[in-house]
């Protein structure tokens, strides 16, 4: 029986023999293939994995750029290619690859010859080489991921679909860095969407948005240091863990002014790429405009974006705008501060509406004795805060829900003022006046109710209490600034 009918070099079985001892023979080869190797050319994309391991910043990168330009400006680039040759066997490598069988038998002048040439960038040229060995041997011997990395791209590129599947097989292998993510992720589009290489691409994702879910705990310098997509990946995270929104715009802009030097790149990087997964309606008011006289946006994108943060925050129907995958803007991340909307008027008196709404679950999560302050709210050139608690009634000793108000300062400042907490409420779902007070209050004192509804928590959290409208407790507080 021949080797035809037991083997076939084609589909499946070709993926478990080892020819490795044919590689480069002449005694096992029928053409010659001549690697051409292009130096100080258009660089391919297998040097794209280089260029991240040295994660230089913009302004560096540009200023090399610069010199290297003005040192060479005498110097004749063109360079003669290196050449490499190869002893091959064309069944083997056609059976591995369509790119090779194309090229032995599309009855062009090279399938015609013994004499193949294959042109190459330098950055390929070892990467090359590994992927000829293993579609001999089925084999690797690399253990780093930039190695493999290159090989995949160089396996992608040629359309060795066993060798992609090995390296991804390997790279599984290998525990995940910052550096092997962000290699992963900076893979060219076509070669991300590959079925073999997209696990691996959603793992480093996962690494990336994990790694820095608590921005407060995480390395100030190397979330600087993140290249664009790093940043990308940490502002789409829903589960990010920060004070407020304002923080997150914060290190955006610091992040900005870091890599690019230019106000005009930096508007466009910002409108561009990043400023879809801000939450521009959990922003507080103040840190809105403050944006409107910043340089961090072009003036009329600046005026739309602050525009519908501010109509969503003054929009307390049920009709605004839900969120969704499509409109990021809109979801809450996980707060230290609760985000509110605010309304203020200034005539005719200093007066403001703050709304704060509640999920069923986290009111469930305040109990036995938790509590969550709101984003800071300004009226009257004073800071206030709202809080919300699961506290203890002093008359009935059972927990029930409260609501303060809190003075920003010290005990060296007032300010005397009118209040009043409103609640939706069930069947009217209009807002229903709770408590209504006049009050002079000092720095770090609070104001509030105890028992805001007038019920335990367990009447509170029941299914049918009327203060939940579809699972959201609405709450509202309105400020004057002196006594009424």
């Amino acid at each position: 029986m021949g080797l035809d009918s037991d083997l076939s070099l084609s589909g499946s079985g070709s993926d478990h023999v080892n020819f490795g001892f044919a590689f480069n023979d002449v005694n096992f080869s029928d053409r010659l293939l001549r690697i051409e190797i292009a130096h100080g050319g258009e660089v391919s994309r297998a040097s794209d994995v280089g260029c991240v391991r040295d994660r230089k910043r913009r302004r560096e990168e540009d200023e090399d750029v610069n010199n290297n330009e003005t040192h060479k400006g005498g110097e004749d680039e063109t360079t003669n290619p290196s050449v490499k040759e190869l002893h091959i066997s064309s069944p083997i490598l056609a059976a591995k690859s369509p790119f090779f069988y194309k090229l032995f038998s599309n009855g062009m002048l090279e399938s015609e010859q013994k004499h193949v040439t294959l042109k190459i960038d330098a950055s390929e040229e070892a990467a090359v080489m590994e992927l000829l060995k293993f579609m001999y041997s089925n084999s690797l011997t690399l253990t780093n991921v930039p190695a493999l990395l290159s090989v995949l791209m160089a396996a992608d590129k040629f359309e060795v679909a066993s060798c992609m599947k090995h390296c991804c097989s390997l790279l599984r292998t290998m525990p995940m860095t910052l550096d092997s993510a962000l290699l992963l992720l900076h893979l060219p589009p076509t070669l991300i969407m590959a079925d073999s290489v997209k696990p691996l691409v959603n793992s480093a994702r996962r690494f990336i948005a994990s790694r820095y879910k608590d921005i407060s705990n995480s390395p100030v310098e190397e979330v600087m240091a993140l290249p664009l997509i790093g940043i990308k990946i940490l502002l789409a995270n829903d589960d990010l863990q920060v004070s407020s929104e304002d923080v997150v715009y914060e290190l955006v802009s610091r992040w900005l002014r870091l890599h690019y030097s230019g106000v005009r790149e930096r508007q466009d990087v910002l409108a561009s790429h990043l400023a879809r997964f801000i939450r521009f309606p959990h922003m507080s008011c103040q840190r809105l405009k403050r944006m409107l006289l910043s340089d961090d946006f072009r003036p009329s994108i600046a005026k739309s974006i602050v525009l519908d943060a501010l109509f969503f925050k003054t929009d307390s129907s049920d009709d605004r705008p839900a969120a969704s995958s499509l409109n990021r803007r809109l979801v809450e991340r996980a707060y230290n501060f609760k985000p509110i909307k605010t309304v203020e008027f200034e005539a005719p008196r200093q007066h403001c509406i703050v709304y704060m709404d509640f999920k069923r679950r986290e009111c469930e999560s305040l109990y036995p004795s938790r509590w969550t302050m709101s984003q800071a709210f300004q009226l009257g050139g004073r800071m206030f805060y709202l809080s919300a608690h699961c506290t203890m009634d002093q008359l009935s000793l059972s927990p029930c829900f409260g609501l303060f108000l809190w003075l920003h300062g010290n005990g060296s400042v007032s300010q005397a003022l009118n209040y009043q907490f409103s609640a939706r409420s069930k069947p009217t779902e209009e807002f229903r006046v709770r408590v209504r007070k006049n009050f002079t209050l000092v720095g770090g004192q609070a104001v509030g109710f105890r028992d805001l509804f007038g019920m335990p928590w367990d009447r509170f959290m029941a299914e049918d209490c009327p203060h939940f409208i579809n699972g959201v407790l609405h709450l509202r507080a309105e400020l004057s600034i002196g006594h009424l």
